[in-house]
């Protein structure tokens, strides 16, 4: 399945916005393309005990992705308005550096916040459809909210409520969050052991 990059009709979306949508559907019709013809038992194969596999990659960033829904539906409603931390907090400003930092680097390594984010060991199949119509509807949901004060709306993480961040800052962490597992999923694929598939009879 593939997402291209989508056409939202009567839709007035600014350059910001057209880009994240963009980047967010690249990426999960470059996962499509890696990973569409892997069969259930290499989408569930894992380097080591410890490390995810390729499906629970794309799992995590589904989950994530679904924390994020209130969210959106709220603004989409114009239901939203920020609460008196989300307002003054000091540290909006450097929780959405912070966090942008975080998912970028691949040198840092970090634990999911939650056991909500975090996937089970054995996935479908069609665990990559369901990743690229994930994106999809997020790509769907941005571009409802398109005409929200993304410097002025400031939202708070579902894992942790001190932290705050700018909803421009959030689309940018969410883009970097998933490219990063991507990359990480490619690693998988890449690593020593990986199965390969077993020819047709």
């Amino acid at each position: 399945m593939r997402v291209g990059t989508p056409a939202f009709p009567g839709k007035i979306m600014d350059e910001r916005i057209s880009s994240i949508i963009a980047e967010l559907a690249k990426t999960a019709d470059d996962a499509s393309e890696t990973f569409g013809a892997l069969i259930a038992e290499q989408l569930n194969w894992k380097p080591t005990e410890k490390s995810w596999s390729v499906a629970q990659c794309l799992d995590h960033l589904i989950l994530t992705n679904e924390q994020f829904y209130p969210e959106f539906e709220k603004l989409a409603a114009g239901a939203r308005t920020n609460t008196f931390w989300q307002n003054y907090s000091p540290f909006t400003g450097f929780f959405g550096r912070f966090l942008i930092r975080a998912v970028t680097e691949d040198s840092k390594k970090a634990k999911a916040p939650s056991k909500s984010i975090v996937p089970p060991s054995e996935l479908p199949a069609d665990i990559v459809d369901m990743f690229a119509q994930n994106i999809k509807d997020v790509c769907e949901r941005i571009s409802a909210v398109a005409s929200a004060d993304r410097q002025k709306v400031v939202v708070t993480s579902p894992f942790l409520s001190i932290m705050t961040y700018r909803l421009d800052d959030a689309y940018t962490v969410l883009v970097e969050h998933t490219k990063r597992h991507i990359r990480q999923a490619k690693r998988v694929m890449a690593a020593e052991g990986f199965p390969l598939r077993k020819p047709a009879h």
